[in-house]
Formats: C-alpha cells, sequence, structure tokens
C-alpha cells in the first residue's frame, strides 16, 4: 500500500529553512481530502512519519510541525515523537478550556513546542498565548490592520509570529517590515508529496498486541513474542527507536532491549496508535462501530453476571465477536492464532450457555429489535431490562464517539 504525507518549508529572514510542516494527504492529490477526519489526519501522519519514512530520513535534519487536534493533544498520540525537534501545532478548532490548558503544559514541560494555528486574537485564547510559542497568521484571510496590530498586541507574551500563505514578494516584504519572524507559502514552496509503500503488517497479530496492551501490568516476554510475529511491526519498533531523535549511546538491536529502554507509558502510547490506525483501516465504518458497541456491553455488564475481574474478557469477546467479517478468514482458525480463553472462544463459536455466549446473545438480539429474545435472556442471567437497557445505550454512544475520535 502507498502512503503519502506532503511537507511544506517553513522559513525564517534570511530564507533558510528552519523546519517543515507536515500534512496529511490520501494520495498524489496535492490537497487535503474533504471530509478526512481531523483525529485520523493527525493520527496517521504521525504513524506514517515514524513507522513508514522514518523522522529522520523525511525531515533531512529539520524540525516538524505537525497538527494536533483536541484528542492527540490531550491522549498525548504526538508523545511518540521527538520532543526537541517537534512542534505541535493546535488547530483553529482547538478551544483553550481547562483540559486543553493543562494538556499543553504538559507537553511544554516535556520540551514541545507549541504553535497556534490561523490565529485570531480573542481575549479568551490568552491562557494560550500564555503558553504558546509560535502564533501562525493566515495572511490572506487576515485583514492588514489586524496583521499589522498583532506584533505589537502580542507583545506582552513571549511568542515569534509566523506569516502563512505568503504568496508574492510584496506579501513577504510586508510581513518581514512588520516584525514576523517565519513565512511559509508558495511565494517560497508548494508542498511537496513524499510517497513510500508502507509494510502491511497482519491485523490478527494486531489485535493480539492490543489485547496484549490492555493487561494491567505490560509483560515485555509476551509483548516481544507477538511482535516477532510480524516483520512489519519489528522493523517499525526498531527504526523508531534507533533515529537520532533518542539519542541512544547504542543501538537497539533487540525487541524486549526496546521495550524495556523506551519505558512502559511511551511504548503504550505508541502501540495503541498503530494498532488503531491498523486495525480499522480497510473496513466499513458500521461494522467496526458494530463491534466496538458489543465490547463495551460485554464490559460494561461483566459485573452484572458475576464477572466482574473479567472485564477484559467480556470487552475482546464483544471486539472479536465479527472478527471473521473484520478479516476474511474462519472464526475458528484466527481464534486459533488469538489463544483467547477457553470460555471466550465457546462463546465465540456458538455456546450460548455460558454467561458470555448469552450476553453475546443478548446485544444481537438488541441489534435486531427482537425483544421477546431479549427479555428471554435478561431473565436468564437475572439481569434488570432497564440496567441492560441504558447500558446497551451507554455502549452505543461511546462507540460513537470512539469512532468519531479516530
Amino acid at each position: 500500500m502507498d502512503v503519502f504525507v506532503a511537507r511544506q518549508p517553513i522559513f525564517d529572514r534570511r530564507n533558510a529553512v528552519t523546519a517543515y510542516e507536515l500534512l496529511f494527504r490520501a494520495g498524489l492529490e496535492n490537497a487535503f481530502p474533504f471530509g478526512t477526519d481531523g483525529d485520523v489526519a493527525s493520527s496517521r501522519v504521525i504513524n506514517d512519519t515514524l513507522m513508514v519514512f522514518g523522522f529522520d530520513s523525511l525531515m533531512s535534519g529539520k524540525s516538524a510541525y505537525v497538527n494536533v487536534t483536541r484528542r492527540v493533544l490531550i491522549e498525548r498520540l504526538y508523545a511518540v515523537l521527538p520532543h526537541r525537534r517537534t512542534t505541535l501545532e493546535l488547530l483553529e478548532s482547538v478551544k483553550p478550556d481547562a483540559a486543553v490548558v493543562a494538556a499543553c503544559r504538559e507537553a511544554k514541560k516535556a520540551g514541545y513546542i507549541l504553535a497556534l494555528d490561523d490565529f485570531v486574537y480573542r481575549p479568551e485564547m490568552e491562557p494560550l498565548l500564555q503558553l504558546a510559542d509560535v502564533i501562525k497568521v493566515d495572511w490572506l484571510a487576515t485583514a492588514p490592520d489586524e496583521r499589522r496590530a498583532l506584533p505589537e498586541r502580542l507583545s506582552r507574551f513571549n511568542v515569534k509570529l509566523l506569516a502563512e500563505k505568503v504568496e508574492t514578494p510584496e506579501q513577504f516584504a510586508d510581513a518581514v517590515k512588520e516584525g514576523y519572524s517565519y513565512f511559509q507559502g508558495y511565494f517560497f514552496a508548494r508542498p511537496e508529496i513524499v510517497s513510500r509503500k508502507d509494510m502491511p503488517a497482519s491485523k490478527l497479530v494486531h489485535l493480539q498486541f492490543l489485547r496484549e496492551l490492555q493487561r494491567p501490568q505490560l509483560d515485555f516476554e509476551k509483548l516481544e513474542q507477538v511482535i516477532k510475529l510480524d516483520i512489519a511491526l519489528s522493523v517499525k519498533l526498531l527504526r523508531y527507536l534507533n533515529s537520532a531523535a533518542f539519542g541512544w549511546r547504542s543501538r537497539v538491536t533487540s525487541l524486549k532491549q526496546a521495550i524495556v529502554m523506551l519505558g512502559e507509558r511511551p511504548f503504550r502510547q505508541w502501540a495503541s496508535l498503530v494498532a488503531i490506525v491498523a486495525i480499522a483501516a480497510d473496513r466499513p465504518t458500521e461494522l467496526v462501530g458494530l463491534c466496538l458497541t458489543r465490547a463495551r456491553f460485554c464490559e460494561l455488564m461483566a459485573p452484572d453476571v458475576g464477572l466482574g475481574g473479567r472485564q477484559l474478557d467480556l470487552f475482546l469477546a464483544g471486539l472479536l465477536s465479527s472478527i471473521d467479517a473484520m478479516v476474511g478468514r474462519p472464526l475458528a482458525e484466527i481464534l486459533a492464532e488469538l489463544a483467547v480463553s477457553k470460555d471466550v472462544e465457546r462463546a465465540l463459536t456458538g455456546d450460548r450457555e455460558s454467561p458470555i455466549g448469552q450476553l453475546l446473545e443478548l446485544i444481537s438480539a438488541y441489534e435486531r429489535a427482537e425483544w421477546t429474545d431479549a427479555s428471554r435472556l435478561v431473565a436468564a442471567l437475572k439481569l434488570r431490562e432497564k440496567v441492560v437497557a441504558q447500558t446497551y445505550r451507554d455502549a452505543l454512544d461511546w462507540s460513537a464517539r470512539a469512532l468519531a475520535e479516530q
């Protein structure tokens, strides 16, 4: 599969390239695809930069500007990028609420540079202005009086101004004269599309990988075994760890060494990003949503059916309930490779006597609006109708939010 990213240079006053902004592209058309979700675009750029192109290779020694959405910021999905060479560019859709401000402080503490994209001054933006390093001003969309007023208005903040969408020599000269420090636009260079063939990893390995990641305590030995099942995961992780950004004194040569050196939290972040992008890459949204709803419903109902300590197993049962449709292989063959627990395997292959099997049958009845069957199963599991109905609605809401955030 061909993977694409566009990079557009950012210049200083001496016309020297100081950084590249990385932009999502779905193909050779040099424009952001209409209708693409911002979370998906941001996550894909981060993932592909590290795992397909390699940060050092793509950036040619320069720093990177990467667009981040609210979700990418708050969940720290950016944290796999080298902090000394990455500017987090907060999209204009990111509102300065308490969670966003706290996440920005955390990013700054970790050493990342913060930029505000398509900036328009409003008093409520001041908490972000206190933390920002770079303010990007759309030269074409901002009125001349406002462009001229911004340097003085923002002088009490420790920020530098970047003029973007600069298209003529006159606009560049005006921006320099008005106190802007950095410049970007067609006058200098259009975004350059870079493509490379990805090394596709098995969906099954990613599912098993994701299961291991959900354990309260990571088992490095098991994770290493899972990663070794797919050469793409091995190559991507070792490429990431051996990039110059980490500055290890010795080269990382084994997967166990890589996991231990990176640390548990960053490894969970990196691995979750890879798994989420890979699993749902080519499946219909409706099928993915169905599996997520089932997974969440089974997880939430676990205490009510006497399985309060096994939420992860029940989540996995719901997630795998349509795994044969997701990967196009027989269910028995898939389950044998995943080595799930025996009762989860039995429930997925038709055992409707166990609590797990009955939960799967119950949510299936809800999906088909077969209320007689649903009532029978509610009674068999000794549940309350109102609790089940509310849990199903909660699972639907959670699934919708999860899909919207991908």
